[in-house]
């Protein structure tokens, strides 16, 4: 066996030249562990094959063979377990793993994926979930292959083709501006539909901004009129803030009446069916709300309606999350419903139900894009608005910004002139 250099030696084996180099590791019985690759046929090729894997060794970029043998469903299972995401978002991850990327590479070595492997892949998903669900399980697999550099391989088999030729648009949802009228439509179908609670919660969505999650989880005790006073206070590092919160907002005097966004809620399957958890809001933006006078005298009346633990509770008295909210209800009080006349077979008559032509097939997510170019409309500070919606802005306007007293009661005035000017646009109206 030829030695090219200490730690690289070659050998002829048949017709074809295998070069051997030292890993920069150990046996158990303190040999030097070797790698080797074969099929050269030139000695000169193998000699620099054997030389460049010591230059990656030494500089910590070198992937043991044994390393990029390892099965792609192996390495599935250390990045799943390692996965620290909201609880959605890990369910998602799974779904897409187990359905799609475990059966179709069954039996792979991670190493052997290669940049036609990944486009054969892509080629199928889309074939069998469309463009638009692939693109989700896609971008999954990017993450995978991604973190495998460079433990198990050097370089990740993503395609990352620059766009060439002509530019396209990618489409964007259509919005139409959010008119008040619009909002009271919906929240009289959804009174029908829920009674008082659902009236009051299509206007706080429009007047807060919150995401639906965080409005089906909204109980009492950080709601209007009862919080800042019946705050849990369950984390001490958040005292400084509990104290400024009896200060600022509440009922009477010069407080502000608020909501307290602490948590969201949601369905799982860890759960017995009409159960939810509570998870932090998306992006952990619990933050504090000032709402209007008149929805705050609507949020007061609707807590003394009943003794449920959530402001808004469904129509059997539970947690809105636990249900399909858009199969349900939310179908129901956008494109309407007929009559249910009173009768033997009608466990629960109502009037009929006008459908919302502004949001037939819309969603009620809508409604908080509606609030922020409400925002815009009344030119209030950017990071106020930015706040309110749970969002931080970067740089230094989001290190220095902050939302003062002024901020939030000029936010409370605007909002509270566009109701009153629909409470004038509807006089003689009968509700």
């Amino acid at each position: 066996m030829a030695r090219v250099e200490q730690h690289v030696h070659l050998e002829w084996r048949g017709g074809t030249c295998r070069v051997k180099w030292w890993s920069g590791e150990y046996l158990a019985n303190g040999r030097k562990r070797y790698e080797s690759k074969g099929g050269f046929t030139d000695e000169e090729a193998a000699a620099q094959h054997g030389l460049d894997k010591l230059y990656e060794i030494r500089h910590g970029i070198h992937v043991r063979n044994r390393d990029k043998a390892t099965l792609l469903s192996d390495w599935l299972d250390d990045w799943l377990g390692a996965m620290n995401h909201a609880y959605s978002t890990e369910v998602a991850y799974r779904s897409r793993v187990e359905a799609h990327i475990r059966p179709y590479f069954q039996g792979k070595a991670i190493g052997d994926i290669d940049v036609l492997e990944y486009r054969a892949f892509k080629k199928r998903v889309e074939e069998k979930v469309g463009t638009s669900a692939a693109k989700n399980v896609i971008s999954t697999f990017n993450m995978i292959l991604d973190d495998a550099v460079p433990r198990l391989i050097k370089v990740s088999p993503v395609d990352r083709t620059k766009r060439r030729g002509k530019f396209m648009k990618k489409p964007k949802e259509r919005k139409r501006d959010l008119s008040e009228e619009t909002v009271e439509a919906l929240a009289r179908n959804a009174r029908t539909v829920l009674g008082d609670p659902g009236y009051a919660l299509v206007w706080t969505m429009a007047m807060t901004g919150m995401r639906p999650g965080e409005l089906f989880g909204l109980r009492r005790e950080h709601c209007y009129p009862c919080w800042p006073a019946s705050d849990p206070r369950e984390d001490p590092d958040e005292a400084d803030r509990y104290a400024d919160d009896v200060k600022r907002y509440g009922a009477g005097g010069d407080l502000m009446p608020a909501i307290r966004v602490q948590w969201q809620a949601q369905r799982t399957a860890r759960v017995s069916r009409g159960e939810v958890e509570y998870f932090p809001p998306k992006y952990a933006s619990a933050r504090t709300l000032v709402i209007p006078p008149f929805l705050a005298e609507m949020l007061a009346g609707v807590l003394a309606s009943h003794n449920r633990p959530w402001v808004f509770p469904s129509a059997q008295g539970r947690c809105l999350a636990a249900q399909d909210f858009n199969q349900t209800y939310w179908r129901t009080i956008t494109h309407g419903a007929d009559e249910r006349p009173k009768g033997p077979r009608v466990r629960l008559p109502r009037p009929e139900i006008p459908k919302v032509p502004e949001f037939e097939g819309r969603r009620l997510y809508l409604l908080r894009h509606g609030h922020k170019a409400w925002l815009d409309e009344h030119g209030h500070n950017r990071y106020a608005v930015e706040a309110r919606m749970g969002h931080e802005l970067g740089g230094v306007e989001g290190t220095y910004s902050s939302v003062t007293v002024a901020m939030e009661q000029a936010i409370m005035k605007t909002l509270q002139e566009r109701w009153e000017g629909l409470q004038e646009r509807l006089k003689g109206e009968t509700l």
